[in-house]
């Protein structure tokens, strides 16, 4: 008989590996070891111990087990909870959780510098302020004396040299300090207060509640749930905060601190490789106590996780569609679930879904419909662009134009929002027609005219705007069609050359960094004008802020995704919102073919409920989310023929079923991605137990993935391209 256990690794395979330990060897379900795969060396979990009638020559051996904290039996659940439910393999959402593998080796201890006692034998002017400082019992590092006493590192090491100094191991410092609840209690008016107290309550609960937290821009929500935060903190648990966008990350840091005394630590893709060792570790130990991060942050090991706050917790950026499909909202709802620890979603203008667990009293619903000392809400109007166009060649209406040029004699800010990158969607030849298209996806090839190049959006193929047309080869005859934020940069260059403007996108130079950077900037007042897309309509508060502009406000309204109205909502509530925040007068204008529409009809009236009501009532009678679930599948390869076959016989496995409804397959709306041609099918029920099963059955009579075959399930899309 051979002890043996198995082990999960972070690969695409369905279930975990069996392995041999050696008898010096005790390892328990959690535990994270090394063990070899093929010619390489993976780190895995240890899902379950036994004892099999295997000779033990058949088996490979668990090389070494990690020293950090095992994986707990709730991690464990939720990750097999994550797998079943998106249908995907248990090692690949494994793998989300252990992305840092050098966070399982020991950390290395700091080499640190006592005094012995021992004078030099020759004193400087540099040596004495050395010695000025450690007289005292304290440790030092090398590199943090020689900073502290404004001398190079050569002269602590002579120092060493003569005995001066003992050498101690110092163990790794915590990343951040802990917050403290009451170092900065809030002025909350009553009705804050007052939802605050029932955040509190839901935290003191044992019955782990999730609550909505819906508030109108400018209403205070994050101050409310830093009480239910303090709350938790006071307990000694941990809080995990997820927030939609890193650009988001900067202005809320600075809020925790100064409500905390400390900064949370962060997880997003811009956080160094080292930093993120240690935060995991941290996390594991318990030395973390707050993670404010993106959606990734939601798979790390908190040993002691007592709350969750989803932030904008409407927005899209929360799915995952790369591997395992998932979304952050609602796997953190279950994740709470199993840690037995409260959920609370925050946003000015939620998800219908959340809306819907609110009425049917599934979530506590807290609602705050006023903003914080009774700020006014800015004054909306609709700009109806039949009656009020753009000079010819220009995008932006002489009403809005009026409009900043009186809140830059006031000396405010105004915002211009489109959401649409670049200079302009298309480029063509005014002679030939030619259009320019990427040659590996169905789509147009953006002009980013900072940067003098054309650019793919889906795959990032990218070439230098050509001179002549290679169409026809006659020059310049390029023409720009429609505008990006870089072009109403431009518009606004020529009308206000002399302020201070800025434009934001996501794909400009510098990235996070160079996006924090100016987002500070703004809220200092150090830019007139801002042109940007929805990177700026989420969360952030510019003081100087009185006049937003909304260009192309029917952009999203008739795309064919279900979900079309709603977004369009929330983007255009959340982007005017942005004004008027600190109580001065402010205005918003949206730009509109269709003033008429309801959903634009919705925000200029203020009348939100009805909206909710109404879309609520759309969405039932058609069957769509949340009163059915749906789930996609995506078949594509480089040859069209071959994924086009592949999911015609997908869809012969799919055998009829009353409770069923299968649509498809069809070639997808972007047709082709990455050199891949992609087909779709779409699945509804009314039950997501239903449609599970009936997903794992259609794929076991699928035939067989060969050659660069992909298929790709998504449960509860998204995204309909």
């Amino acid at each position: 008989m051979t002890k043996t256990v198995s082990v999960l690794l972070p690969i695409p395979a369905e279930r975990a590996y069996t392995y041999a330990i050696g008898p010096e060897m005790t390892l328990a379900p959690g535990d994270i070891v090394l063990v070899p795969l093929g010619p390489r060396q993976v780190f895995g979990v240890v899902w379950d111990t036994q004892t099999d009638d295997i000779a033990a020559s058949k088996l490979k051996q668990v090389i070494a087990k990690s020293d950090c904290p095992p994986l707990r039996a709730t991690m464990r659940r939720f990750i097999e909870w994550v797998a079943d439910y998106t249908i995907s393999p248990p090692g690949m959402v494994l793998r989300m959780v252990l992305r840092t593998p050098a966070a399982y080796d020991p950390p290395s201890p700091q080499e640190g510098l006592r005094f012995s006692g021992v004078e030099p034998e020759r004193m400087t002017s540099a040596r004495i302020k050395v010695l000025e400082l450690v007289r005292e019992e304290f440790v030092w590092t090398k590199s943090g004396l020689a900073h502290a006493a404004g001398v190079s590192t050569s002269v602590i090491e002579g120092l060493i040299k003569q005995g001066v100094f003992d050498r101690i191991e110092i163990p790794p410092q915590p990343i951040v300090t802990k917050p403290e609840p009451g170092f900065a209690a809030p002025e909350l008016s009553d009705k804050q207060r007052a939802a605050a107290n029932e955040l509190v309550d839901c935290v003191k609960s044992d019955t782990n509640p999730v609550s909505l937290l819906d508030g109108v821009t400018g209403s205070g929500k994050t101050e409310i749930y830093f009480e239910a935060m303090a709350e938790v903190f006071k307990n000694g648990k941990q809080v995990l905060v997820l927030l939609p966008e890193i650009a988001l990350t900067s202005g809320f840091l600075e809020r925790f601190e100064k409500r905390f005394g400390s900064k949370p630590a962060q997880w997003h893709s811009d956080i160094t490789p080292k930093m993120r060792e240690k935060i995991w570790r941290q996390v594991a130990t318990g030395e973390v106590q707050v993670v404010v991060g993106a959606r990734s942050a939601l798979y790390l090991p908190f040993s002691d996780l007592g709350l969750i706050v989803v932030d904008e917790e409407h927005e899209a950026a929360f799915k995952q569609e790369d591997r395992v499909y998932y979304n952050a909202r609602d796997m953190a709802v279950v994740r709470g679930s199993i840690a037995k620890a409260p959920v609370i979603l925050s946003s000015a203008t939620p998800s219908i879904e959340s809306r819907v667990n609110a009425n049917l009293g599934r979530y506590q619903y807290i609602r705050l419909e006023e903003r914080y000392k009774q700020a006014a809400m800015p004054d909306l109007r609709v700009i109806d662009m039949r009656k009020n166009p753009p000079a010819r060649g220009k995008f932006i209406s002489p009403v809005l134009v009026r409009e900043i040029s009186a809140a830059l004699e006031r000396g405010e800010q105004s915002l211009i929002f489109l959401n649409r990158r670049g200079y302009a969607p298309l480029t063509l030849c005014r002679v030939c027609g030619h259009r320019f298209q990427c040659d590996d996806c169905s789509a147009w090839l953006v002009e980013h005219r900072f940067r003098g190049q054309l650019v793919c959006h889906h795959c990032g193929h990218n070439e230098p705007v050509p001179e002549a047309c290679p169409g026809c080869g006659t020059l310049d005859h390029l023409v720009a069609c429609g505008p990006g934020v870089e072009r109403l940069g431009e518009e606004m260059l020529e009308l206000f050359g002399d302020k201070r403007i800025m434009v934001l996108s996501s794909d400009m130079a510098g990235g996070a960094k160079r996006m924090r950077l100016e987002l500070d900037a703004i809220a200092k007042g150090e830019a007139d004008i801002i042109i940007g897309t929805q990177l700026v309509a989420k969360g952030h508060n510019f003081p100087l802020m009185t006049c937003v502009g909304v260009v192309d406000a029917d952009l999203g309204l008739s795309n064919g995704d279900p979900r079309a109205t709603e977004r369009t909502f929330q983007l255009l509530s959340q982007v005017t919102g942005r004004a008027g925040r600190s109580g001065r007068k402010s205005i918003g204008l949206i730009q509109t073919y269709q003033p008429e529409h309801p959903v634009i009809e919705a925000i200029i009236s203020g009348e939100r409920e009805q909206f909710y009501e109404r879309e609520i009532a759309a969405r039932k009678s058609a069957g769509l989310p949340p009163f059915s679930r749906l789930a996609s599948m995506v078949i594509s390869s480089a040859d069209r023929k071959k994924a086009q076959s592949h999911a015609t016989a997908v869809r012969l496995a799919a055998k009829p079923q009353s409770e069923i409804l299968v649509l498809g397959p069809a070639e997808a709306p972007i047709a082709r991605i990455r050199g891949r041609y992609r087909f779709r099918l779409l699945f509804r029920a009314e039950k997501a137990n239903t449609l599970h099963t009936y997903i794992r059955q259609v794929l076991a009579r699928s035939p067989r993935l060969r050659g660069d075959l992909r298929l790709q399930v998504d449960v509860d899309p998204q995204s309909f391209l």
